[in-house]
C-alpha cells in the first residue's frame, strides 16, 4: 500500500470525486468457489481473498472514501469445518502483522464490529494491537466485521436499552432510532451508502441490517479474489449513476 493520495493519477476518470460514497460495505464472497475452480484448498482461496482486502483498502483510501466495512466472518461461519475456521484466523493474524505498518502509515484507523470474546486468543491479541496502534488515525476507517451478525448487534442494542430503562436512565418514550444507533458497535459511523456483494448471491446475509436501510446495493458475479480496484470503481460508478431519493420523489 503506497502512502497518501497525493500526486497519483485517478483510479477511474469516470468517477465524480464530489459524489463519492462516504461508507462502503462489502460482503466478500466467493473465496471457496475461486479455489475449487483452480483445484486449490479453501485456505488458499482465503489467502487470495486477503490480497483483495489490501487492494480494496488502498483504493478506498485513494478515492477519499471515509469508511470501508468488510464482512470477514459471520456468527454463522462457526458452522464451517474447524480446519477452515482455524486457517481463517491464522490468516487474519498473518495479515495484521504484515499490513499493519502500511495501514498505520496511511493514517487508516482499524475498527472492530462483532463479539471479540469468542475469537481465538492469538487473534484477539493481534486484533487489539491493531486497534490500539491505529486508534488515533483520521484519514479513513477500515472496519472489520468479525464474529458479526446484524441481528446479534440489534439484540445487543435492545438489551442495553432495557438495562438503561431499568436503571432509570431513559424512559420508554426516549427509545427512538437515534437511541438504537447510539448502542450499536460503532455508533459514530455514517450509514452505509453502498453495499457490494461479490459472487452473484442475492442476499444480505445478516450484515449491517440497521445500517443498510437506504444503501444502494451492487451485486457482481465476480468472485472476491478477482474483485480488483477496477471492479470497485465500476461498482462506485454504478452507485453514482443512481438517483438516491431516500423514500421521497424527485
Amino acid at each position: 500500500m503506497q502512502q497518501g493520495t497525493e500526486k497519483r493519477p485517478p483510479l477511474d476518470p469516470r468517477l465524480d470525486p464530489g459524489r463519492m460514497p462516504r461508507h462502503i460495505a462489502v460482503i466478500m464472497d466467493g473465496n471457496g468457489r475461486w479455489a475449487e475452480r483452480r483445484g486449490l484448498t479453501r485456505a488458499e482461496g482465503h489467502e487470495a481473498g486477503a490480497r483483495g482486502v489490501r487492494a480494496a483498502i488502498e483504493a478506498c483510501r485513494r478515492l477519499g472514501v471515509r469508511a470501508l466495512t468488510l464482512y470477514a466472518f459471520s456468527t454463522e461461519n462457526w458452522r464451517r469445518s474447524k480446519l477452515e475456521v482455524d486457517a481463517l484466523f491464522r490468516l487474519m493474524s498473518t495479515y495484521i502483522r504484515k499490513e499493519l505498518d502500511d495501514i498505520h502509515r496511511n493514517n487508516i484507523r482499524v475498527r472492530f464490529l462483532g463479539e471479540m470474546d469468542r475469537l481465538p486468543a492469538r487473534a484477539q491479541k493481534d486484533l487489539r494491537h491493531c486497534l490500539e496502534t491505529t486508534a488515533g488515525n483520521t484519514a479513513m476507517d477500515c472496519c472489520v466485521a468479525l464474529n458479526y451478525g446484524g441481528r446479534t448487534e440489534i439484540a445487543r442494542a435492545a438489551r442495553a436499552l432495557c438495562a438503561d430503562a431499568l436503571a432509570g436512565r431513559i424512559r420508554p418514550e426516549d427509545v427512538d432510532e437515534d437511541a438504537v444507533t447510539a448502542r450499536l458497535y460503532a455508533p459514530d459511523l455514517a450509514e452505509v451508502d453502498l453495499l457490494i456483494r461479490t459472487s452473484g448471491e442475492m442476499r444480505v446475509s445478516n450484515f449491517l441490517l440497521w445500517q443498510i436501510s437506504y444503501a444502494e446495493i451492487v451485486v457482481t458475479p465476480t468472485l472476491w479474489p478477482d474483485f480488483d480496484q477496477q471492479a470497485l470503481c465500476d461498482a462506485i460508478f454504478e452507485y453514482q449513476a443512481r438517483g438516491r431519493r431516500f423514500g421521497g420523489r424527485p
